[in-house]
């Protein structure tokens, strides 16, 4: 059974009282945002060339759909962090690319996907929900890559916001994000009772 866990920002009051009442963290996450008048168009533009010495960077379409869903459930036990970065499951529905929902790759000469992001958009805000590269091709670039041109092409069509995050020890995507020039604003912590804390750990 998954331990109990509180989300909290950094700077919440509440964490002194919980920390004095027993509850340890347990796991550290951040949220950073880019906006449109500080993007720099060309530093994206060559993110994305270079993810495409591996591939094709492109759109998430339905015939993709298959593909996506095969990276995404052998990537599932990859997500470092506790409750405030864990990701679901995609399904055929939610991996499906719509108007709010949005989906980007990179793409081998079979069609099959190295790289996905997805990207939710509410008015003129796009939040990532997530990104992630097949394991035998990290540390190429191709997740920047994925990220910048979803931020790209979004940005063609008048987001302004654009928000992020992830787990403190996932020191590749806070790279990532930063080098595409995201800023770090929120700083979170995950905190579970300590009798739990230490199950857990027992449990690894």
């Amino acid at each position: 059974m998954q331990p109990e866990q509180l989300v909290v920002r950094s700077d919440d009051a509440r964490c002194a009282e919980l920390e004095a009442a027993g509850w340890v963290v347990v796991s550290r996450s951040w949220a950073a945002q880019l906006t449109a008048a500080s993007i720099d168009v060309d530093a994206l533009a060559g993110a994305v060339q270079r993810g495409r010495r591996h591939g094709d960077v492109r759109a998430i379409g339905d015939a993709d759909l298959a593909s996506v869903l095969v990276l995404d459930s052998v990537t599932l036990a990859d997500y470092p962090g506790g409750v405030a970065t864990q990701h679901s499951p995609l399904t055929m529905s939610t991996a499906r690319v719509t108007r709010t929902r949005r989906g980007f790759g990179v793409f081998d000469g079979d069609g099959q996907v190295l790289a996905v992001t997805y990207v939710d958009v509410d008015g003129r805000t796009a939040e990532t929900e997530f990104t992630v590269v097949a394991a035998e091709f990290r540390g190429l670039g191709i997740g920047t890559a994925v990220k910048a041109a979803s931020i790209l092409a979004l940005l063609r069509e008048g987001i302004e916001v654009f928000r992020t995050g992830g787990a403190e020890e996932n020191s590749a995507i806070l790279s990532s994000s930063q080098s595409l020039g995201y800023r770090v604003d929120e700083e979170w912590i995950t905190l579970s009772p300590r009798q739990d804390a230490e199950s857990a750990r027992r449990r690894r």
